[in-house]
């Protein structure tokens, strides 16, 4: 147990710091990829994923644990990622976003995670149980895509790593914008880890690396998956109403201590404020956690469990999540932003001509 409470919260902690730090928010990621036309932090959840299919399929050939992809629940993974994309546009930040901005002291966001963690328990163990159940039954066949082809997962990772490795050689030939900084107020090791902004691309290896730490790490707990965010959400608020230890796991002190890491990379960066939102972002918030819990259960997984994890693991599922959690985001960003900012250029008054 104790090995347990220990490594979860380093784990975590470590997750929460990193993040914070690199502003890996995948919601905001995707919807640049929209809107601004940016794909930076979408090219380091590729370095992300990358990094860790390499690490956790070399761990699996040295025998230190066994993985099944099992089966491919095709239209729940569908359906429930595509909600799951939406949903974290009106919470302001996805799964793990929403634990670590929580951190920064966002009450949106704790607003957003007590309806995720609701969702989620309801659709896990609760009365929606059964139709979660229902829903992920329906499946077309193995999950993996290695095992489809008949080739070996290798082939795959390589050619990940080398699309990546593509996409880094094309992004450092770009030239670079010089951007005034301020002076900083640290010096040393203070200023590099609290003050300056880490790069996505570095962060995305960090969270691959840590991501690679949670497989054997969890896997001497009897949990065998890495970076998970859902399900242990749910389980923290089963506990707490029911009092069930058996709801304890790695997962939970996973995420707890994503919240932890999070508060002290923000404290120390002089970030961590307690901010309240209006009502229309609490009341918006609010939703966008329950869609994140619903669609995240019957979707197998979030941005993190498929987006992260399972794409790692060359599965199907992870891949067709990662796609229509974009898909999601992209269709909630244009009602939400791109159409009403349309709509209020087209009412302005034309300005008078001689």
């Amino acid at each position: 147990m104790l090995y347990m409470v220990v490594s979860g919260l380093i784990v975590g902690a470590l997750l929460g710091f990193v993040m914070q730090r690199g502003r890996f928010c995948l919601t905001g990621g995707f919807r640049d990829m929209y809107i601004a036309k940016n794909n930076r932090m979408f090219y380091a959840l590729l370095i992300a994923i990358a990094v860790q299919s390499i690490g956790v399929y070399a761990l699996i050939e040295f025998g230190a644990f066994a993985y099944s992809p099992g089966q491919l629940s095709l239209w729940a993974t569908i359906a429930g990622s595509f909600i799951f994309g939406v949903g974290i546009v009106l919470a302001g930040g996805c799964a793990t976003g929403t634990w670590y901005r929580a951190g920064e002291g966002l009450v949106g966001s704790w607003i957003a995670l007590a309806t995720y963690m609701l969702s989620a328990a309801m659709m896990k163990t609760g009365p929606l149980g059964s139709f979660t159940t229902q829903v992920r039954s329906y499946t077309i066949g193995t999950d993996s895509i290695a095992d489809t082809f008949g080739v070996s997962t290798w082939v795959f990772v390589a050619l990940l790593a080398l699309i990546v490795a593509a996409i880094m050689i094309r992004e450092s030939r770009k030239p670079r914008l010089k951007v005034a900084r301020p002076k900083p107020k640290k010096t040393g090791l203070a200023h590099q880890l609290f003050e300056r902004r880490w790069h996505p691309y570095f962060t995305g290896v960090l969270v691959g690396i840590v991501a690679i730490i949670a497989w054997p790490v969890s896997a001497e707990t009897g949990r065998v998956f890495g970076l998970g965010i859902t399900t242990p959400s749910a389980n923290v608020l089963q506990f707490l109403v029911t009092g069930n230890d058996s709801f304890i796991n790695w997962g939970v002190f996973l995420v707890l201590g994503i919240l932890i890491g999070s508060f002290i990379a923000a404290k120390g960066g002089n970030e961590f404020r307690v901010r309240v939102p209006d009502a229309t972002i609490c009341v918006r918030s609010a939703a966008g956690g329950l869609l994140m819990g619903f669609g995240a259960s019957i979707g197998g997984g979030c941005s993190i469990g498929n987006g992260l994890v399972m794409t790692a693991m060359m599965t199907w599922s992870g891949w067709i999540a990662l796609l229509f959690m974009i898909l999601g985001t992209w269709t909630a960003s244009y009602f939400i932003f791109v159409r009403p900012s349309k709509q209020r250029a087209s009412v302005q008054p034309k300005p008078a001509t001689a």
